[in-house]
């Protein structure tokens, strides 16, 4: 008996279809460049969502410069002296401190600089 491939044929095009709905008109409709287009946006989310770290961490560098700079001091001598206190927060969390509780970022720059 032969096998007719009709239904899985039908099967993948309908999961590129599904993959590319919103995207312009050539690229939703034909499979062929549905297919390219779909393992375009797989390979920048995948690029992007590195690069998100990236951005960030420059972000919380900026905040944790800018409230050093309002408390006397900067963003690397302030860094430099977190290090040798052996106080471990993270940028994450010190750009929240400074965004948020500034008077409280304002005593741990104290702390630090004695």
């Amino acid at each position: 008996m032969r096998v007719k491939r009709g239904v899985t044929s039908h099967a993948k095009h309908q999961k590129i279809r599904k993959a590319t709905k919103g995207m312009s008109r050539g690229n939703r409709s034909s499979i062929k460049r549905g297919k390219q287009t779909i393992t375009k946006a797989l390979q920048y989310a995948y690029r992007d969502r590195r690069n998100r770290k990236r951005t960030f961490r420059a972000l919380w560098n900026s905040r944790i410069n800018a409230a050093a700079r309002l408390n006397g001091t900067t963003y690397s001598k302030f860094i430099a002296n977190l290090k040798s206190a052996k106080i471990e927060l993270d940028r994450k969390v010190l750009s929240e401190i400074a965004v948020n509780e500034p008077e409280v970022f304002t005593k741990i720059v104290k702390t630090v600089q004695k």
